[in-house]
């Protein structure tokens, strides 16, 4: 249970990250995803 809002946040991040892609926006694509990455390697 301890792990529930950052494994949420995680979520989030990547799906920010895929609303970026039809838009052809990469750097908000990549942003994103390194922030859940970011998250997920201090969480886990």
């Amino acid at each position: 249970m301890q792990k529930f809002f950052p494994t949420i946040l995680i979520l989030l991040d990547v799906c920010a990250a895929l609303s970026y892609l039809p838009t052809g926006e990469w750097r908000r694509v990549v942003y994103w995803l390194a922030a859940g990455v970011l998250t997920a390697v201090v969480t886990y």
